[in-house]
């Protein structure tokens, strides 16, 4: 359990720097002109920066030094991992020049992204500089390169042009099955691209295209696409650029998962949705029998939604996880959530309600019905006004064991007699934007959602 850190917070595009006082590792104090390779990878790396003419990343350097050691110990699945928003260390970002070396080291060794048993392979090259250029390398090295199961590009300033690159390289591609484009700007033009290579592509399992200003065009194409594509298993829809009132995006999306029966996580955080566009989402899950995560938060949904949303629950098997932070549920909403979970309800896992503007009744009420529902193991509700009534109820809850400290937001502590509630780093996906300098970066308590509803094994 980890107590929130101070570097950076969901959403954040750049984290800050680590601060002065973290000692600088021998590696990056180094002269990099002065860089005397060992062997393996990194010879290689610096063979072909002497040839280019390409300036010796130091980050680079020991990176690959850490994956030749992991070579000379017998492993054959590797993941790279030169992300450029490390806090411990000063990193210079990757460029698209950079990026054309690290695919050549890719593509010409044998030992990098060989399959085996629990050492999956992938490249994660998020928060860097490698632009619409790198994205054409990267469509060369998703033609090229038959082991590669993970890429993540997300925030390096790709294009609707570099989009449009990686999206037909897939068409071919039978290997990779996560792909993360979060953050990067493809807009409309480039969603239609990826969109298109859903219906060609058998092999991509997941699809993360976030915040990447997808237009109503592209997102009625995903939905459309996906009723008849059965590999996708995992999609991010997050933040398309909506205009109008009618919720147009959320009706296609409620048709698709009528008629979808192999996605299993879908997230539509910031899609404007409102009560009419919960009944649609809500009417499909009636007939759905497959999704097991559902993530609508950053939405205008109130009590009205939940409404629909209990009424699914009291007869739907297959929800695990549901998302409603930042929404306006208030009193009335959690207690028609917690009805049903407390009389009907026994295969949700998590529920989050963090900001719903919910006082000490509704969150009593959630609180009651964790103590009837032996299945509910995870809730979070920080961000709400909490009584008396509340933190006792969950701190009892707590120190009766029947909700664990790592699968909850908050922390109980006695003041002069009184129970109080801390927020602790936990939640459904707390390292979606970014990863803490310490502890785990992929701690089950910190992203919840992603360790109950497996759909591969990143984030």
């Amino acid at each position: 359990m980890q107590r929130r850190p101070q570097q950076a917070g969901p959403g954040s595009r750049t984290p800050p720097s680590a601060p002065s006082a973290t000692p600088t590792p021998a590696w990056a104090a180094a002269d990099c002109s002065a860089a005397e390779p060992v062997g393996g990878l990194q010879e290689y790396y610096y063979e072909l920066c002497m040839e280019k003419s390409q300036e010796i990343k130091p980050f680079i350097l020991h990176i690959l030094q850490e994956v030749d050691e992991e070579i000379e110990k017998g492993l054959v699945g590797i993941t790279l991992n030169v992300a450029g928003n490390c806090h411990l260390m000063p990193v210079e970002r990757v460029t698209g020049e950079d990026f054309w070396i690290l695919c050549r080291i890719l593509k010409n060794n044998p030992y990098i992204n060989a399959s085996i048993h629990l050492c999956s392979s992938g490249l994660d090259v998020r928060y860097n500089l490698i632009s619409d250029v790198g994205a054409s390398y990267a469509a060369k090295l998703l033609q090229k390169q038959h082991n590669l199961i993970y890429l993540n590009l997300m925030f390096n300033d790709i294009g609707p042009e570099g989009g449009e690159l990686i999206a037909k390289a897939l068409h071919k591609n039978t290997t990779l099955k996560h792909l993360r484009m979060t953050g990067n700007k493809i807009e409309n033009k480039g969603g239609m691209f990826f969109a298109a290579m859903l219906q060609i592509n058998s092999s991509l399992e997941k699809l993360d295209v976030g915040d990447c200003d997808l237009g109503m065009q592209s997102v009625i194409a995903f939905a459309t696409v996906l009723t008849q594509n059965q590999t996708i298993k995992g999609l991010n829809l997050n933040r398309p650029i909506l205009y109008g009132e009618q919720e147009e995006s959320t009706v296609h999306l409620g048709h698709m998962l009528k008629e979808n029966q192999c996605l299993v996580e879908l997230h539509m955080c910031k899609h404007d949705i409102k009560n009419c566009g919960m009944k649609q989402l809500c009417d499909a899950l009636y007939l759905n029998r497959t999704l097991r995560y559902l993530d609508v938060s950053c939405n205008k949904i109130t009590q009205d939604g939940m409404v629909c949303l209990a009424d699914v629950l009291k007869s739907n098997t297959t929800l695990e996880v549901i998302d409603l932070s930042f929404n306006r549920i208030e009193n009335a909403g959690a207690n028609y959530l917690s009805d049903a979970l407390a009389s009907h309800n026994r295969t949700l896992k998590a529920l989050s309600v963090v900001s719903n503007k919910i006082e000490g009744e509704g969150l009593v009420a959630l609180s009651q019905s964790m103590k009837t529902n032996p299945t509910l193991s995870n809730i979070y509700i920080w961000g709400n006004k909490f009584d008396e009534a509340t933190r006792v109820a969950y701190s009892d809850l707590i120190h009766m064991g029947r909700l664990k400290s790592d699968n909850t937001d908050v922390e109980p502590f006695v003041v002069d007699g009184h129970v109080y509630l801390a927020e602790v780093s936990n939640g459904l996906k707390r390292h979606y934007y970014w990863t803490p300098g310490y502890g785990e970066a992929c701690s089950p308590s910190s992203n919840a959602g992603f360790t109950l509803v497996p759909v591969g094994q990143y984030l």
